[in-house]
């Protein structure tokens, strides 16, 4: 929590109360775990931000390796200096890159069991960023809008240019929705293209 506090302080989460961010931190935990039958071995954040939830994933998970990924220079030198505070930073990792150009280095492409975001992008940005990073039969677990407002952000053939496939929006005490996407082949090649093409030419 303190951790958490610390972030916004520094300007780094939103205007939710602290304990709002906590419990939607928590809410990607109980999601994964409830899809994969297990925690996560590997699980990268995209797009950490002020560290959520990629702080509260590790403190949840001591046994996974977490990395926290983001853009920024200034969100992840804050965060660096809170992973070192840690009693085991060994396990977390924070990492300064653009998704589309880490998304093609060797040790991250497909290296992980689970991704989060929540915050990232608009889905095709998402997706095309995100599935980058995940495994073979891992999720892409995509913090989702209030029920009625996602029922077309998401179509099949889109996502499946992608190797992902739509499952269905997990919720988590009636609060928070979660879309999970499930890594079904491997990624073309061709993906993700440089650096803000995705956004600027959305796939879907």
């Amino acid at each position: 929590m303190e951790t958490l506090r610390r972030a916004a302080a520094n300007g780094l989460l939103g205007s939710l109360p602290i304990e709002e961010h906590l419990d939607h931190s928590l809410g990607f935990a109980v999601v994964m775990e409830r899809v994969l039958g297990r925690p996560p071995v590997r699980v990268l954040d995209l797009g950490t931000g002020g560290g959520v939830p990629g702080l509260v994933l590790a403190a949840c998970w001591p046994r996974s390796e977490v990395v926290l990924m983001d853009a920024s220079e200034r969100r992840t030198e804050v965060i660096q200096r809170e992973v070192l505070s840690w009693h085991r930073p060994a396990r977390l990792t924070v990492v300064r890159a653009r998704a589309e150009e880490a998304g093609r280095d060797p040790n991250l492409r497909e290296a992980f069991d689970a991704v989060s975001a929540r915050s990232f992008g608009a889905p095709a940005v998402t997706a095309e960023c995100g599935s980058a990073f995940v495994a073979m039969g891992g999720l892409l677990v995509v913090s989702e809008p209030p029920p009625g407002q996602h029922s077309t952000r998401w179509p099949k053939t889109g996502v499946a240019t992608l190797s992902l496939d739509v499952g269905r929006v997990e919720r988590v005490d009636d609060r928070f929705g979660y879309r999970v996407l499930r890594k079904v082949a491997l990624l073309d090649d061709r993906f993700p293209r440089r650096v803000g093409l995705p956004a600027k030419r959305p796939l879907f």
